[in-house]
């Protein structure tokens, strides 16, 4: 059940993804219409949320069953008698399911609009309230305490401070405006906090602002599951390459019960910054983070033994994650994706230099897995391909636990080793609304497979040095 349009891209990253999707190797094993009715499944998942909100539970500082408890409390407060269970994986122990209701086709929509940027937008629709940056255009006599509908201006195409807008826009539920429209636009008016306290979104799933702050870490299932792949040991030494804003670098850091080092790495100040915030928040000691650029870590002299930052010595790592930077295109929701095909395949060079490096940094013996946001074969496939091709001394491996699919034909890799790789595709889920009474009917190993699948898009590779 599709509720909002198809995502949208530029005619050149459109005609781009429609051969990929379509390539030669696909359609021999699936048949033209499998892989047409595929291809369409994945650009309707593209534009809605994930089916479920995961949140990982900081395992150092409470149990999975304490904070489950602590949980359900919260949601029971936050939605007013609206029973909805929060599940516990059987594979991902860390982790706590909460299915998102709707969308609700129900709502009446009011007359006084608010118009948020698509981002903002994508939060919306993922739980959040919306903040005073958000906010784009507002009716013009909008006072505080109004009841307003909120739309998503996917676009990008409404003036700021505008009193009225016609163009594409996607609703997003109802909510009070918490200011006037004159002191979010005032240009001596607050530039943060809440904008709108949402009411009646069109997807219900729980707000997390501020809530159990150092015991849970919001973050998608595949993203979760990609720490467990590396499987950190305590007392050994591991660098998370690109790790803003630092998900899976407190994960990994938690998995080694804080015992050893781990070294993140990113080249934006801001970034690194917030990787420092969250690890004093979740109370990990070891990580140590570090603003630099990626594709300059290996050291070429020879450094002082003192020096604990990059750049490194070859071979000075247990365990590498290269989450690298993509083209992101497996995020949920997004329906107009922007990025021009020049932007798109510009990341295929760099994720390769970025391996490079980590491949020279990993000790022999060491793990290295490699994961993309994205969809796209040039930066999963192929460069698996590329990389055992260019490495020879590199072996696939196994991936524990395997909860995505396998690999996408196109690359030219076989069938055994497609079947090392993990692929999260939402399209291997049916689209489809979830009110209550659905969830109610529902048992919980059925909802536990409907979110192993309804995920963003996502992909993981395992390769042993």
């Amino acid at each position: 059940m599709s509720f909002f349009p198809k995502i949208s891209f530029q005619l050149e990253v459109e005609d781009y993804l429609t051969k990929v999707f379509r390539n030669k190797e696909l359609i021999t094993a699936l048949g033209t219409q499998e892989v047409e009715s595929k291809y369409q499944s994945l650009l309707s998942h593209l534009s809605h949320p994930p089916g479920f909100t995961t949140v990982r539970v900081n395992t150092h500082l409470a149990s999975v069953k304490h904070v489950k408890k602590l949980l359900l409390e919260e949601i029971q407060k936050q939605f007013k008698g609206i029973c909805v269970p929060v599940l516990e994986h059987p594979k991902l122990q860390d982790i706590l399911l909460i299915p998102v209701i709707g969308p609700r086709q129900d709502l009446k929509r009011h007359t006084s609009e608010v118009i948020v940027g698509a981002h903002c937008g994508y939060a919306v629709l993922r739980g959040a309230h919306v903040y005073v940056p958000g906010i784009i255009s507002t009716s013009r006599f909008m006072k505080a305490g109004d009841l307003v509908s909120v739309y998503s201006d996917i676009e990008g195409k409404c003036r700021r401070g505008a009193k009225e807008f016609e163009g594409v826009k996607v609703f997003l539920g109802n909510g009070i405006s918490e200011l006037s429209r004159s002191e979010i636009f005032s240009s001596s008016g607050p530039l943060t906090g809440m904008g709108i306290r949402m009411t009646e979104p069109v997807y219900l799933s729980p707000s997390f602002d501020d809530v159990l702050p150092s015991h849970l870490f919001l973050q998608n299932l595949p993203s979760v599951v990609v720490s467990h792949i590396l499987n950190p040991q305590p007392g050994e030494r591991i660098l998370d390459m690109c790790a803003a804003p630092g998900g899976k670098t407190t994960h990994l850091a938690t998995l080694m019960h804080d015992q050893g080092e781990v070294i993140a790495m990113d080249k934006i100040a801001s970034k690194v910054k917030k990787i420092k915030q969250n690890a004093e928040l979740l109370q990990l000691n070891c990580i140590k983070a570090f603003c630099y650029d990626g594709t300059k870590a290996l050291s070429v002299e020879k450094r002082e033994d003192e020096q604990e930052g990059p750049p490194f010595l070859p071979e000075s790592f247990d365990r590498i994650l290269l989450d690298a930077p993509c083209s992101g295109m497996g995020q949920r929701p997004n329906m107009a994706y922007s990025s021009s095909l020049k932007e798109v395949t510009s990341y295929q060079p760099l994720q390769r230099k970025l391996f490079t490096v980590a491949v020279k940094l990993l000790k022999p013996g060491g793990v290295l897995v490699y994961s993309t946001c994205t969809i796209t074969l040039s930066e999963n496939e192929e460069q698996v391909a590329w990389a055992l091709k260019t490495f020879p001394y590199l072996q696939l491996q196994p991936q524990e636990p395997h909860i995505g699919g396998e690999g996408m034909r196109g690359a030219g890799l076989p069938l055994d080793q497609l079947k090392l790789l993990q692929r999260f595709d939402p399209s291997a889920a049916t689209l489809q609304g979830m009110d209550v009474s659905s969830l109610q009917d529902s048992m919980e190993d059925e909802l536990i497979s409907l979110a192993n699948k309804d995920c963003i898009g996502f992909f993981i590779a395992k390769f042993l040095k």
